[in-house]
C-alpha cells in the first residue's frame, strides 16, 4: 500500500544531495518567516511511503555548515505537516570502534558551535502566537528515542555495522578539527565529530518533531587514523560506501512498515 500523506522527511547531508529511488511527484520551493530554505523540497514515494527530501547543503552542496538556515529548513518541514525527520550526516570517527563506513545512530550530543541562529524563541516577534513566549525545552535526550529504536530494529536485517549509540560532537566548521581539539572532545566523551548536528536537533525539539540522526563515518577524526592528514579524496571514497549503506537502511526502515511507526 502506498501512503499519500507525507509525514516523514529525510534531510540529506554531505554525500546525500539526492535520494536515489525516490519517485518524485513534485518539487516545492518555500520561503519562511526565517528566510529561504536550503533547496527545493522533493516530494515523492520511496518504497511505498510518502517521503519529503531536503538537501541540507543545497542541491549543489554549496552551503557550508555554519551558513545553513536551520530555522528555515525545520520550519518549512513542520509547516508541511511533517512530524518525523531522519537526518543523514557524514561524521569523523573518534571512538576506535567507529570505523570508516560504519553507520551510527547517536543517542547524545555535545554542542561546540557558536553564533548560529539556534532557537525560535530568541525574541517576541515570532511569526506564530505559539512562539511569542519564552520556552525552555527539555533536551536531556536530544534525539527521539522511539525513532532511534525503530531505526535500530530495521537495521538488524542488514549485513554491516550499525552502532546503537554514540555521542555526537557538533563543531563549527567548515574547517576540520585539530588533533588537540579531537583529544579534548574525546575527553569530553564524544564518539563522533560533525558540523551540522546543532542547532538542527534542538530546533526540531522546539517544533515538537520526532528527530533522529543517521551518521555515516566518513573518516577517522584528526589524529585517529594511520595518515598524518585527512584526505578529501579518501572521504569521498568512504562516502560512496557509507551512503549506499545509508540507503539500504532507509529501504529497511520503509519496507519494515514506517506507516506503523506513530
Amino acid at each position: 500500500m502506498t501512503s499519500t500523506q507525507t509525514q516523514l522527511a529525510i534531510i540529506g547531508g554531505t554525500g546525500l544531495t539526492q535520494l536515489d529511488g525516490l519517485e518524485i511527484t513534485h518539487r516545492q520551493v518555500l520561503d519562511t518567516p526565517y528566510g529561504a530554505i536550503s533547496a527545493p523540497i522533493l516530494h515523492g514515494h520511496y518504497h511505498g511511503c510518502a517521503v519529503a527530501f531536503l538537501a541540507r547543503h543545497g542541491a549543489g552542496h554549496t552551503i557550508p555548515p555554519h551558513k545553513i538556515n536551520y530555522r528555515a529548513n525545520l520550519w518549512a518541514l513542520k509547516s508541511l505537516g511533517i512530524n518525523t525527520i531522519i537526518a543523514a550526516a557524514a561524521v569523523g570517527g573518534i571512538h576506535p570502534q567507529m570505523q570508516v563506513g560504519d553507520l551510527v545512530i547517536p543517542h547524545q550530543l555535545i554542542d561546540y558551535t557558536w553564533s548560529r541562529e539556534h532557537t525560535f524563541f530568541s525574541d517576541f516577534n515570532s511569526p506564530t502566537e505559539q512562539m511569542n513566549h519564552l520556552k525552555h525545552i527539555d533536551f536531556s535526550s536530544p534525539y527521539c528515542e522511539r525513532l532511534r529504536r525503530y531505526l535500530l530494529d530495521a537495521a538488524k536485517s542488514l549485513p554491516f555495522t550499525v552502532h546503537a549509540q554514540g555521542v555526537y560532537g557538533a563543531t563549527q566548521g567548515p574547517r576540520l578539527e585539530t588533533i588537540a581539539e579531537i583529544n579534548r572532545m574525546e575527553r569530553d566523551g564524544c564518539d563522533l565529530v560533525g558540523m551540522t548536528g546543532m542547532p538542527e536537533a534542538a530546533l526540531a525539539r522546539e517544533l515538537e518533531l520526532c528527530y533522529a540522526t543517521c551518521a555515516v563515518v566518513a573518516n577517522p577524526a584528526a589524529g585517529r587514523g594511520n595518515n598524518s592528514e585527512i584526505s578529501m579524496s579518501d572521504i569521498e571514497m568512504a562516502l560512496e560506501l557509507g551512503m549506499s549503506r545509508l540507503r539500504a537502511l532507509f529501504t529497511a526502515v520503509l519496507t519494515a512498515g514506517f506507516l506503523d511507526f506513530k
